[in-house]
């Protein structure tokens, strides 16, 4: 065999050789992007949250004749003191919200008129029935529905009760909740990746192989719920438009903030 043979077989051999190791990196490659090994570990973070705002609603009424201007103007002087009221009390004016304005007519309905008829046999009775009369507007039931924010719980119970003595005609929906979630859930979630890191780790280590690469991450979240705590009763008039009972005493209580946290690793 000549040396220029001998050179065409030792240059198609090499380029073999690195056909053969580019095909293997390649599928290496490529299997491991499409079918890693993973393992998935699970971490929870929790806070305890203390509420630092309390919301509640209040309702004026107004029930007057049919002249709506009127019932309209005398619902919208009892808001405004209602208003003037808390906001003294130290509620901001950008905390005061107009919940719903509803304007409903009220009506008197009337019974139909039964007439007797000439009988046709002697003896008998025969009856017939005029054309009902149409219902009749008689006045209007104007209504407001206000959403306050407080942000001294110390003086939830003044307001509530201060609210009903000044013309509210009922309060309620009381709930305590955080301004700012954000920053509890943060923490919670801070508590939760580490938590879920370091078992990812104790996994690893276990089972004899290195921790590679995070993949993906999932989030659970369980945010705090403030229930009512406020006895409705204790702010209510009398038939006789008394002074409301005593203040009530309020307790916001506290909540747990839960973020629960999924990692998901590539085993290496």
């Amino acid at each position: 065999m000549d040396t220029r043979i001998k050179n065409i077989i030792g240059i198609a051999s090499f380029f073999a050789i690195l056909f053969v190791i580019w095909g293997t990196y390649s599928y290496m490659t490529t299997y491991r992007l499409m079918s890693p090994r993973t393992f998935s570990v699970s971490g929870e973070g929790k806070v305890v949250a203390i509420p630092d705002i309390a919301k509640f609603t209040y309702t004026i009424i107004t029930e007057g004749d049919k002249n709506l201007a009127s019932s309209q103007e005398i619902n919208a002087k009892q808001s405004e003191k209602v208003n003037a009221f808390l906001k003294n009390g130290s509620v901001k004016k950008e905390d005061i919200r107009t919940a719903s304005y509803n304007v409903e007519p009220r009506y008197k309905y009337y019974d139909c008129i039964v007439r007797p008829q000439p009988a046709i046999y002697p003896g008998s009775v025969v009856t017939s029935s005029s054309a009902c009369l149409p219902p009749e507007i008689i006045g209007y039931t104007v209504s407001i529905t206000t959403e306050v924010k407080v942000r001294d719980l110390a003086k939830v119970g003044d307001l509530l009760s201060g609210t009903v003595k000044n013309g509210a005609n009922s309060v309620s929906q009381l709930t305590f909740s955080l301004d700012d979630p954000d920053n509890a859930q943060n923490k919670a979630r801070a508590e939760a990746v580490a938590k879920a890191r370091a078992k990812a780790i104790a996994v690893a280590k276990a089972g004899g192989f290195r921790l590679g690469k995070l993949i993906s991450i999932n989030e659970g979240y369980a945010g705090p719920y403030y229930g009512r705590t406020y006895a409705e009763k204790a702010v209510t008039f009398d038939a006789m438009g008394s002074m409301p009972a005593p203040v009530p005493a309020i307790e916001a209580g506290s909540k747990d903030v839960i973020v629960n946290i999924n990692l998901q690793y590539e085993i290496r």
